[in-house]
């Protein structure tokens, strides 16, 4: 193949068009044009996506890497990977020396694995895609940072998810409230107009369970924290925490808060929510999007945005999905090429708008796909701009994990709005049962 000064990029690896058209994925791959080794492979590059609830994004990723590599010469195999077993999969594949080339990879795993050395580093490939597309959103960029694990970044963002502020706007319209609560406060003065039989204005869960763990973002958001800078003494009492349970007891005893909510499973908010018993919840897109299916006079009457503020400013963590490259892998160079045009601007439209997730990279909200028809997407841009880290501004550490996990926080909460107990005694518990945790790690 004779190269062009246009058909050469700086990599060394050369470039041409795919004359032809096929399903979504091979059609976008032969729309971009891609890299091309200058030597045909004769190794296999297997890539572990991640199989997520929509079958077009499944199936989109799976053609866009199998084009890719009919474009390069480059042979390749897609396995979907269940997101709810990849830990079990990749720990028996670590564990057997079966690991893939590269794959989607969560931030837990990401990190564990990471530290382990499983990962290679990608400090080139996130400078050369973030250069290329405005830079990354602070969010992502800063929960990424794998560096004091692994001497170096090991995982490229794709997407984020996290908590969105879900509302009632056909209700809260005709009430006056055309726009997002910007605060916690502003949300219960929207909750109150709105709080009539047979709707609660809130739908926030203060049970044991991962969604009444908004409250400890609540809680961060008046400037209290989990613990100290270092990550290991527990600092839950505190005048900031008081003002934040003055904010709660307040709600509370407005009467606002959903039947029930103490008690709430897992779904309890989803389905309080779905059921049209609630004005406001906070949850992830999910629940829009089975909205849309079973509901949409419910998804029409619908608006997200990130979390509100306090007064120490907005706490709404992001979850960045990644992609990683195995430090065993013989594919480094295809494997990098392959993430890079993963990270294309034609591939992410086509994915964010099937795949709902959050943009990364700055020049991503520019996309079509955050265009602000899909309203779902609108409040996952809102959140990738206002995101912040797992944690912040607390350490994001093991003790942390497990002192989420026991709902310490929620539990807490119970303390004060169904036990009566007053603020110091309920905030003393919280202390000594969050040191116990600490003090573990």
């Amino acid at each position: 193949m004779t190269e062009t000064s246009d058909t050469k990029n700086k990599s060394g690896w050369s470039r041409r068009r795919v004359l032809t058209t096929a399903a979504s994925g091979l059609a976008l791959a032969a729309a971009s044009g891609f890299p091309m080794p200058a030597i045909a492979q004769t190794k296999k590059l297997t890539y572990w996506g991640g199989l997520i609830f929509s079958d077009d994004a499944n199936k989109l990723l799976s053609d866009t890497i199998t084009a890719w590599g009919a474009a390069n010469g480059v042979e390749t195999e897609v396995v979907m990977i269940n997101q709810n077993e990849t830990v079990q999969k990749v720990s028996a594949a670590v564990s057997s020396n079966t690991m893939p080339d590269a794959l989607d990879v969560g931030l837990d795993l990401l990190l564990l694995l990471s530290r382990q050395g499983v990962f290679s580093t990608l400090d080139d490939l996130y400078k050369k895609i973030g250069d290329a597309q405005g830079g990354w959103f602070e969010g992502p960029d800063r929960a990424s940072d794998t560096t004091a694990a692994a001497g170096g970044r090991t995982g490229i963002p794709f997407g984020v998810n996290g908590n969105l502020l879900l509302r009632r706007k056909d209700l809260l319209e005709p009430a006056g409230f055309t726009e997002a609560p910007k605060t916690w406060e502003e949300l219960v003065t929207q909750a109150v107009a709105i709080n009539k039989a047979p709707v609660s204005g809130l739908g926030l869960a203060l049970s044991n369970v991962g969604d009444a763990n908004v409250q400890v973002n609540v809680l961060q958001s008046y400037g209290g924290r989990i613990a100290d800078d270092a990550g290991k003494k527990v600092t839950i009492k505190s005048e900031e925490t008081r003002a934040y349970l003055t904010w709660l007891k307040d709600a509370w005893d407005k009467g606002l808060f959903a039947p029930g909510n103490t008690t709430w499973d897992g779904a309890g908010d989803n389905q309080a929510y779905l059921s049209g018993q609630v004005g406001f919840i906070a949850n992830t897109g999910s629940v829009g999007i089975a909205a849309k299916k079973d509901d949409p006079e419910l998804y029409d009457g619908s608006a997200f945005s990130p979390l509100p503020a306090g007064p120490k400013g907005t706490i709404s963590p992001i979850t960045p999905n990644l992609r990683a490259i195995t430090k065993a892998s013989a594919m480094q160079d295809e494997a990098k090429a392959l993430i890079e045009h993963l990270s294309s601007p034609d591939f992410m439209n086509a994915y964010f708008n099937v795949a709902i997730y959050g943009p990364v990279l700055k020049n991503q909200q520019q996309l079509p796909a955050f265009d602000g028809s899909n309203p779902i997407l609108t409040g996952l841009l809102g959140l990738a701009q206002a995101g912040t880290a797992p944690a912040y501004p607390d350490v994001y550490n093991s003790a942390w994990a497990d002192f989420s996990s026991n709902f310490i926080v929620p539990k807490m909460c119970q303390r004060v709005v169904v036990d009566g107990w007053d603020f110091d005694k309920a905030m003393d518990e919280a202390q000594t049962q969050g040191q116990a945790i600490y003090d573990k790690y």
